[in-house]
């Protein structure tokens, strides 16, 4: 039996593709550990993302070619986020990734649903996260995540500590004033909010924070582009033409404020009868596509209308913890890993305009 060599394991390596780049795997610099002892080979392969929607494809390419090979195969897949440096964020969330904006051209979309539970679903995958519910006169977040595993607290002398739900690191308003309270404040207010959301709180060292924004395109949003490095937005809406209109008045924000926008996500696209499985698409249907289409951004997917979603958010269990095995987990598991695989295109590879920051996260 011929003896294995490193060559070769790079050789059968660089026939594996990730879709998310169109380049070879030894290329992206994925391979991190190719050492050949004889005929044992041990390899990791580093991906930039736990979330990375091709993950499962990947896996199997490599496990194939390496098996053409004929070594005896020790092989590890972990993950690494990229983070984007081409915008520094300062001394401001040093310990911060990435940065996602959820946004809404109007209320009522379901815009903290999808924060909410795309935050989680992230978690699900391995990353560590933290959620900042930046609406700040309607804080709902609270609600949907139920009663904390720590609560959000504040020593003297120290830095605020974000609560803690479902694994995920959270800090809302809504922690801080009565459930029935108003929060009546101008815009100079809210923006002093925010700055202490962001340099007052001990947010450590996290892949993603989920910012999810106020409906609108106001002070709470001009603020946070001003006061953070936005990685990007996702843009949340329902299939009608009012809602349509609204988001591009989003889009059109995001824009002028220098940050890209990381897709549309329609939410409540259609219902089907839990007992007769009818399909009935009450807000019309497609309405979300076709503006991704024409606005050339990525369509993320869609969301049904559906009691069990509804249910969640109420009860403080939203449906990626509370049903992490039903079709509408899935679809939010599914958002996360194309809002993932958006994030990791612009950092660029690790040997591209991203760099790597510290934290693995071993996914296999």
């Amino acid at each position: 039996m011929a003896t294995v060599t490193s060559d070769a394991i790079k050789a059968a390596l660089a026939n594996v593709k990730d879709p998310l780049f169109d380049k070879d795997i030894v290329t992206l610099g994925y391979l991190k550990k190719n050492e050949v002892a004889g005929n044992q080979a041990t390899v990791e392969i580093l991906l930039p993302t736990p979330a990375h929607p091709d993950r499962a494809a990947i896996e199997e390419a490599v496990k194939k070619a390496l098996a053409a090979t004929g070594a005896e195969l020790s092989l590890t897949i972990n993950a690494e986020v990229t983070v984007r440096v081409s915008k520094p964020g300062g001394d401001r969330l040093v310990g911060v990734k990435n940065i996602i904006a959820v946004a809404a051209g109007k209320g009522g979309v379901g815009k903290s649903t999808v924060a909410t539970n795309l935050a989680l679903a992230l978690r699900q995958y391995g990353a560590t996260v933290g959620l900042l519910d930046a609406d700040v006169y309607g804080p709902s977040v609270p609600t949907m995540l139920g009663e904390p595993d720590s609560p959000a607290g504040n020593q003297a002398g120290k830095r605020i500590t974000p609560a803690v739900h479902w694994g995920i690191r959270v800090m809302s308003v809504g922690f801080f004033i009565e459930r029935e309270g108003a929060v009546v404040w101008r815009g100079p207010m809210i923006h002093k909010l925010l700055q202490q959301f962001i340099e007052d709180v001990d947010w450590g060292n996290i892949d993603y924070l989920v910012v999810d924004l106020p409906p609108g395109t106001g002070d709470a949003q001009l603020s946070l582009s001003q006061l953070i490095p936005i990685t990007g937005a996702v843009i949340v809406t329902t299939p009608q033409e009012i809602a349509l209109i609204d988001v591009v008045k989003a889009v059109s924000m995001f824009k002028k404020v220098e940050i890209p926008v990381l897709g549309v996500v329609e939410n409540m696209s259609y219902y089907v009868c839990p007992a007769c499985g009818h399909h009935d698409e009450i807000f019309s249907r497609g309405g979300g596509r076709r503006l991704a289409e024409e606005l050339k951004v990525p369509f993320l997917g869609e969301v049904p209308l559906d009691a069990k979603v509804r249910h969640g958010g109420d009860s403080g269990r939203p449906v990626v913890v509370g049903a992490p095995d039903s079709e509408h987990a899935k679809i939010f598991m599914n958002l996360a890993a194309m809002v993932a695989g958006e994030i990791a295109k612009r950092n660029g590879p690790s040997g591209g305009t991203g760099r790597r920051a510290p934290g693995l996260v071993q996914i296999r």
